[in-house]
């Protein structure tokens, strides 16, 4: 037994089989109710309760969204599971495909962060992703959002630039992209 280990055409090791070592497992969006989305971005970002007036009306439509197009939610996104309760999810959005793919929400609850479960999700996020043909995936985060800068550069993506953030700037701090060329 390799214990989970993949070896790449490079002969990089990765980890297939994390989820089983750490106890989560990768479900459906849609075997969750409605708002469980919504509920995970809130408490996701609670550390800084600033983000939730600028962002609660988007996280809502959003949710609303990947359940009223369930096909959608199923082929874009997954949610992280822990003993049977959704601990966090990663969207993204299909549309260029094959030319690109863009992360979208990617939060895991607050009580679990810190513990390599975020990791985990965008690894497997990756690896769905590039199941999927895309060239390039790319992701936008926040200067003030350090662990999701370390979570994007753990899953392999490389720091492209950094750009004004539009939204709310005196929370946020600038916008930061990354990409993994596949």
């Amino acid at each position: 037994m390799d214990g989970g280990k993949r070896y790449s055409d490079d002969g990089e090791i990765q980890m297939n089989h994390i989820e089983v070592t750490m106890g989560i497992e990768y479900r459906k969006i849609t075997e969750f109710p409605r708002g469980t989305l919504a509920a995970l971005l809130k408490d996701g970002y609670s550390f800084e309760p600033r983000f939730a007036p600028y962002w609660q009306d988007q996280w809502k439509e959003f949710d609303d969204f990947f359940y009223d197009n369930p096909k959608i939610a199923d082929f874009s996104g997954f949610m992280t599971v822990l003993d049977g309760e959704p601990i966090g999810f990663v969207s993204w959005n299909p549309t260029h495909l094959p030319e690109f793919t863009e992360v979208g929400h990617n939060c895991i609850a607050a009580k679990y962060k810190g513990k390599g479960y975020g990791k985990a999700q965008m690894r497997e996020a990756v690896r769905r992703i590039k199941e999927q043909g895309a060239k390039k995936i790319i992701v936008w985060t926040n200067e003030r959002l350090l662990p999701a800068q370390h979570t994007y550069e753990s899953a392999g993506f490389r720091f492209v630039e950094k750009s004004e953030e539009t939204i709310c700037p005196e929370v946020a701090g600038s916008r930061i992209h990354y990409e993994i060329i596949v």
